[in-house]
């Protein structure tokens, strides 16, 4: 895996030093629908990622595979919007309390990544497209 690069223009500032980021620079971020408690989604933040975080008030994430930053909402309009910013005990993980833009966080049109539920010895899809992910990504595949 490739380390994010943290480039210098980040200030140090105490709140990023006390986060206990990991070997590669990372740190594990669950997205939270502040009005219901829903889990929406899980990625991860480097220093920059959380820092634009709040300087935006919007949520970026570092994407793995793209190796960049990813402002959530780039491409598909389903911004979220940051209301409250936690860390755990061992400050090792992050927890954003959103408002998701347009009710759909996940990239296949549904309101949560986690749309999946293990029953019957099985993994079945237990929550609906809310928009085909096709009419979501048009201006990704106009490029």
């Amino acid at each position: 895996m490739v380390t994010p690069p943290t480039p210098p223009t980040i200030p140090a500032q105490p709140w990023l030093k006390k986060v206990q980021w990991d070997e590669h620079g990372l740190v594990p971020v669950i997205a939270q629908e502040a009005a219901t408690g829903d889990i929406l989604m899980f990625a991860w933040m480097n220093r920059e990622a959380l820092a634009k975080t709040v300087e935006l008030g919007e949520a970026v994430y570092w994407s793995r595979s793209r190796k960049k930053l990813w402002h959530k909402g780039e491409e598909s309009g389903h911004v979220q919007k940051v209301l409250e910013i936690r860390l755990d005990c061992d400050e090792d993980v992050v927890l954003l309390k959103v408002e998701q833009a347009g009710g759909i966080a996940c990239h296949t049109g549904r309101h949560s990544c986690f749309f999946q539920k293990f029953e019957d010895g099985d993994w079945n899809s237990v929550e609906p497209v809310l928009q085909d992910p096709d009419t979501i990504y048009t201006n990704q595949k106009k490029k």
